[in-house]
């Protein structure tokens, strides 16, 4: 068997793609999915810590008339209770998990601590982190990147609902190109939307390789471990 490029990895999930073509709350047979793709990437021997976002409960920006801070520890807890959902599932097909949080939740997660985390890993247990950074005015995109350095991450494979990254929108431009590969300063000079720019310059100050890909087909996440030349991959 083709051995894998990375030996230990970020996936970053958006909250959308829990919830599957319902767009809210969640779709479980495409969770049972994921986590059947993350277990056989668990079975190669990598290692492997996952964030995810929200969007499928709540997100921030949603609450237009709220304070600010409000609304982003919303969303905070909205990425726990999609963290329980992927552990449960993870778990139910015997891969040992454990969720992680930015904000302090005892009886349903441990808090993080990232030696503890770096631990789980090693032991071949999948670390899932939840509330973001802990902090509001940033996203999941962000907490990825950061959770990616502080566990020494070998990549970030952004899971999303486009095989990769686009000058424009390719649901609204037909002619929209694709980029096999980009390096981070381009993406932020021309403000593509990979990653937020705080999380792609973290990204780049830490030489965390971006594979960008569409979770909507199956078998994707064992072929960007695997270095197979899909989606776009942007690097320093």
């Amino acid at each position: 068997m083709t051995a894998p490029k990375y030996k230990r990895i970020m996936i970053k999930l958006s909250g959308e793609a829990l919830a599957g073509e319902k767009g809210y709350g969640f779709d479980f047979e495409v969770i049972k999915r994921i986590a059947q793709e993350i277990k056989e990437i668990v079975e190669m021997g990598v290692e492997v810590g996952c964030v995810v976002g929200g969007g499928n409960i709540w997100r921030g920006r949603n609450g237009i008339d709220m304070d600010r801070t409000t609304a982003d520890y919303m969303g905070m807890l909205a990425t726990c209770i999609n963290a329980m959902a992927l552990q449960d599932s993870l778990e139910s097909i015997g891969v040992k998990t454990r969720v992680q949080t930015a904000i302090e939740m005892r009886e349903i997660a441990e808090p993080f601590v990232r030696r503890r985390a770096v631990r789980h890993l090693e032991k071949g247990r999948v670390v899932i982190f939840a509330a973001g950074t802990g902090n509001p005015y940033f996203s999941t995109d962000t907490a990825a990147a950061l959770r990616a350095a502080e566990i020494e991450a070998e990549a970030i494979l952004l899971a999303k609902n486009v095989d990769g990254v686009y000058d424009s929108d390719p649901n609204v431009n037909k002619d929209a190109k694709k980029f096999d590969r980009l390096t981070f300063m381009q993406v932020l000079e021309k403000e593509l939307k990979v990653m937020d720019s705080t999380a792609t310059s973290l990204c780049k100050d830490n030489n965390i390789p971006i594979i960008v890909f569409a979770l909507d087909q199956p078998g994707n996440i064992k072929r960007a471990v695997l270095g197979e030349n899909i989606g776009t991959v942007v690097e320093n």
